[in-house]
């Protein structure tokens, strides 16, 4: 954990957030600034600065976010109609909070190219 990361913040319960699904190592929550009727992010609860560190550290762990990610589609009820996964890394792609997360977007059309 680091302290000075909102993301492990929210994991520690010490800055607040809408949780919609946690196991042991992974935890899904509300965007505080949706882009869609449906924005959750799913973070793993262990600091990796981004997808891709993640991934090469803990490949299983990449996998739950993605598992997760499908959960909390279905759980909101946009599985069926469709959904976007986005995971920003680095400052080209957007990435503003240095912890590992996975945008689960939907309830709207998505548009292409995104960016």
């Amino acid at each position: 954990m680091s302290s000075d990361c909102l993301f492990c913040n929210i994991v520690e319960r010490s800055v607040p957030a809408t949780i919609v699904h946690e196991t042991g190592s992974v935890l899904a929550f509300r965007d505080i600034n949706p882009q869609a009727p449906t924005h959750v992010l799913v973070i793993p609860k262990a600091h990796h600065a981004d997808a891709a560190s993640m991934a090469a550290s803990d490949p299983a762990l990449a996998g739950e976010v993605l598992d997760i990610a499908g959960t909390v589609a279905a759980a909101d009820g946009i599985d069926a109609a469709g959904y976007r996964l986005v995971f920003n890394t680095g400052k080209d792609g957007q990435q503003t909070v240095l912890h590992a997360h996975c945008h689960v977007l939907g309830g709207r059309g998505m548009e292409w190219p995104p960016g």
